[in-house]
């Protein structure tokens, strides 16, 4: 007898996974994201990606998540993660965050990575190496601070 092993894959994004990475902020919302947010998620997936990323478990999506580089400041910027909310607490964000950190840590155009996250999720990122800079209260919506938070890549 063997153990049933689900496998988790890490992809690119496509314009065909729009509908699926939109019904993840759904399950994420009021609890994670403002419903205000959903305009500006659709902005950032029709022009403002430049690595996005799906985690597929038996061919569905259950997570999301991107970089954004800033190369004159020699940062880059973990961009709208969510997991499905049925899928949370199982170290799919960890690795989807890995996956992302050490992606990044392999240019060497890039010294910083920062995350603008809220109170709501600060203490996830936290755990995986990034400081807190700053906070700003009702910064995405009443009740959704900005967390800005950063780890340094290459010294």
């Amino acid at each position: 007898m063997y153990a049933n092993k689900t496998i988790l894959k890490i992809r690119a994004y496509s314009k065909n996974d729009k509908q699926a990475v939109l019904e993840l902020l759904k399950s994420n919302t009021p609890k994670y994201f403002d419903p205000s947010e959903e305009k500006d998620f659709i902005s950032y997936l029709e022009d403002e990606i430049e690595d996005y990323f799906v985690v597929e478990k038996n061919n569905l999506i259950i997570g999301s998540g991107g970089i954004n580089y800033f190369y004159i400041e020699k940062v880059a910027r973990i961009s709208w993660d969510m997991i499905s909310s049925k899928a949370q607490c199982r170290g799919i964000g960890k690795r989807l965050l890995l996956h992302r950190i050490d992606r990044i840590k392999q240019n060497p155009l890039i010294d910083h990575i920062v995350v603008r996250t809220s109170q709501h999720a600060y203490r996830f990122y936290e755990k995986l190496g990034f400081g807190v800079e700053k906070i700003e209260k009702n910064f995405w919506a009443k009740d959704f601070d900005l967390y800005l938070m950063q780890m340094v890549t290459h010294t």
